[in-house]
């Protein structure tokens, strides 16, 4: 499914590099995620990133943080299946974006990136040691929101798929 490979893109070392890259991709491939090519010209939401008709799109020649795959996949990952394949350019609310951070963090631990390449220093508006702090202490923002969507059992309910165990990843 991913049209991506990893040597042919450029990574932010500080946020793992290729490496962390590669493990990245192949786990939205695995839960099926589409990524591709991101085209000169079209829009970006972030730096080397966009979402267009569901797919998140890399530009190759940008360096890219890691951890931001994950996290605009979780945008496409908590969208209604509904709304999935017509997704572009989000612009989040406030509750899709706490459950997509908390979606990040689960989709970070599958993929062992560490809480600093995933709330890197680059972005979160200056929230990423706020975030980093609270999901290393066990506050887990959004989750309560994958619970209420069916992805994990609900925040502080016995289960086998407590946060940040998933049930599924895709709502």
């Amino acid at each position: 499914m991913s049209a991506i490979d990893a040597a042919q893109h450029a990574w932010r070392a500080e946020g793992g590099g290729e490496d962390a890259a590669r493990r990245c991709l192949a786990f939205l491939d695995r839960i099926g995620i589409a990524t591709g090519r991101l085209d000169e010209g079209e829009a970006q939401l972030l730096d080397g990133l966009s979402i267009i008709g569901g797919r998140l799109l890399i530009d190759p020649a940008v360096p890219v943080w890691p951890g931001d795959l994950l996290h605009e996949a979780g945008h496409i990952a908590v969208a209604a299946p509904e709304d999935r394949a017509r997704l572009g350019p989000v612009s989040a609310d406030a509750a899709d974006e706490m459950a997509t951070i908390a979606w990040s963090y689960a989709a970070a631990c599958a993929c062992g990136l560490p809480l600093e390449q995933l709330f890197h220093e680059g972005g979160y508006r200056g929230d990423a040691i706020m975030l980093r702090k609270a999901f290393a202490s066990g506050s887990h923002i959004g989750a309560p929101m994958l619970g209420f969507f069916g992805l994990c059992d609900p925040d502080r309910q016995p289960g086998d798929h407590p946060f940040p165990a998933m049930k599924r990843w895709l709502r």
